[in-house]
């Protein structure tokens, strides 16, 4: 598509730049707190007409989410709560059901490599909408101990310290 001759975007390029973007549905901060990430994926998931709906409507947890791999070589997402759709009827689907993720089998194989080698373990980030399909970003995470996780919160308050006092002094230099 060519764009108009002052160079601004089309309404029909707003609307399909819209629709693909990335639209969040759920973050798992907790796994940020509790892992250091190593590596993140990109997976697909395998979903039921209600579950869909459901995630459309903005409603979804991975709080006590993980992620597992069998020996058949197939990833799974365990503990995700995609509630029940309201509309639904009798296909209602279970809220905290394991659902299927679609990753390429050289992604599978590396991931249940460095999880059984190294003693990580694979937590879900995020779960969002890109182009219409629903996605979950999951990143190959290794345990934080206690001190490691009071030493991230003390960095993050010394770098928004520092943050600050540098606003400040900008502004000083302004007026």
């Amino acid at each position: 598509m060519a764009k108009k001759k002052d160079g601004k975007p089309t309404a029909a390029q707003k609307a399909k730049a819209q629709a693909d973007a990335k639209q969040v549905i759920a973050r798992n901060k907790k796994a940020r707190h509790e892992y250091s990430i190593l590596d993140t994926y990109e997976a697909g998931m395998s979903l039921t007409g209600t579950e869909v709906k459901a995630l459309r409507l903005g409603r979804a947890s991975l709080v006590d989410a993980w992620v597992e791999i069998d020996r058949y070589g197939e990833a799974w997402l365990h503990g995700a709560n995609i509630p029940v759709y309201a509309m639904g009827t009798w296909t209602n689907h279970a809220p905290t059901r394991k659902r299927k993720l679609l990753l390429h089998k050289q992604e599978i194989g590396k991931l249940m490599q460095k999880v059984q080698s190294k003693g990580l373990t694979i937590v879900p980030l995020e779960l969002y909408f890109l182009r219409g399909r629903a996605k979950v970003e999951i990143a190959l995470a290794e345990g934080k101990q206690e001190w490691d996780k009071r030493e991230t919160i003390r960095r993050r308050d010394a770098d928004r310290y520092a943050e600050r006092a540098m606003a400040a002094a900008r502004r000083r230099l302004r007026s």
